[in-house]
């Protein structure tokens, strides 16, 4: 019988990382070909590339926000939508589960890539996500990562309330070295029923990202997964927003196993959740409005799930932290 230590643990974790774009490309076609049960629009931009709208023109849906999701972890996790207390306000959660979880979320799902473009006279400024990171960004996470993609097609992730320009398209297309007709962008703004799904599944990504700024190892992370109510959307960007931070500051739960110390992990687990910061106990959207919009001046230790468990591997270990808010869910969601 193979002994699960340390040694067993890394020698695992050192598996060539696959390409996410070529990982998703299943589920891109896949969500063409359901376009009509998803309710969602598909088009060709003026540039070749494909357009996917699944809450601007479109209705889109919450099984359009799962897929979105996935598609954001880079093929590499799956998204879905669960029923938890019946006695609760906000019972069905968004629930997120990777066994890639640093590939997946920071790799692809992490909204990093900072773009803007010229469109009609105005300025277009989005944060991409989803495997076309891989490519085209020039953020340094992905020389810490070692990783790059290689791949000949490239698949972007908008939070917009309208289509990417023809210039932002170009821009990406050049980045990512490919054609622009082997680009696609899926786009859905944060107000819509898809927007709040692939938002609150965001969960776990938000934990590797706590993870990395509090300089954890990363290889040490072996597998995760999440869960966040499902906020009910608002109809304004702000509300909006705020709602979907909600969900993850103050409902949000990640279990993370990783290899490694007992201490280490336990170190981890105190230091994740985001009841440590001093921002902690109102509305996100509350806390945005005192700071006049601007999000940097909000603790960046807010931004982290309410209630951990990390399981140390080597030793069989849990350490729990953190706990569920439902008072601040409730004035949130209300």
């Amino acid at each position: 019988m193979e002994v699960m230590n340390e040694e067993t643990l890394e020698a695992r974790s050192e598996t060539k990382w696959p390409s996410v774009n070529r990982e998703v490309a299943p589920l891109v076609d896949a969500m063409i070909r359901d376009a009509q049960a998803l309710r969602v629009n598909v088009s060709q931009g003026q540039l070749g590339e494909t357009l996917i709208d699944c809450g601007v023109r479109a209705v889109g849906g919450l099984e359009a926000g799962c897929r979105i999701g996935e598609i954001c972890l880079g093929g590499l996790g799956r998204v879905s939508l669960e029923a938890t207390d019946p006695s609760s306000s906000w019972p069905f959660m968004v629930t997120v589960h990777t066994s890639q979880p640093v590939l997946a979320c920071l790799g692809s799902q992490y909204a990093g890539w900072s773009l803007s473009a010229d469109d009609k006279g105005k300025k277009y400024h989005v944060l991409g996500s989803g495997p076309a990171r891989a490519l085209g960004s020039t953020e340094k996470l992905f020389d810490e990562l070692g990783y790059r993609d290689d791949a000949d097609s490239a698949v972007l992730v908008l939070e917009a309330d309208r289509a990417p320009p023809a210039a932002l398209v170009e821009q990406v297309a050049e980045a990512c070295k490919v054609s622009t007709d082997a680009l696609t962008i899926i786009y859905a703004p944060t107000s819509s029923l898809a927007g709040t799904v692939q938002i609150a599944a965001r969960c776990l990504e938000v934990a590797l990202h706590k993870s990395h700024e509090l300089h954890f190892p990363l290889h040490h992370i072996v597998d995760g997964m999440a869960t966040a109510p499902l906020p009910p959307p608002a109809p304004g960007f702000v509300a909006a927003m705020g709602r979907t931070n909600d969900a993850i500051i103050y409902g949000g739960r990640v279990q993370l196993y990783v290899s490694g110390s007992a201490k280490a992990a336990k170190g981890l687990a105190d230091q994740l959740p985001s009841l440590k910061s001093k921002d902690y106990g109102r509305p996100f959207a509350d806390i945005f409005a005192a700071v006049k919009g601007d999000f940097y001046a909000i603790d960046r230790i807010l931004f982290s799930p309410a209630m951990v468990t990390v399981t140390a591997l080597g030793s069989g270990k849990s350490f729990e932290a953190g706990r569920i808010d439902e008072a601040v869910l409730s004035r949130s969601f209300s």
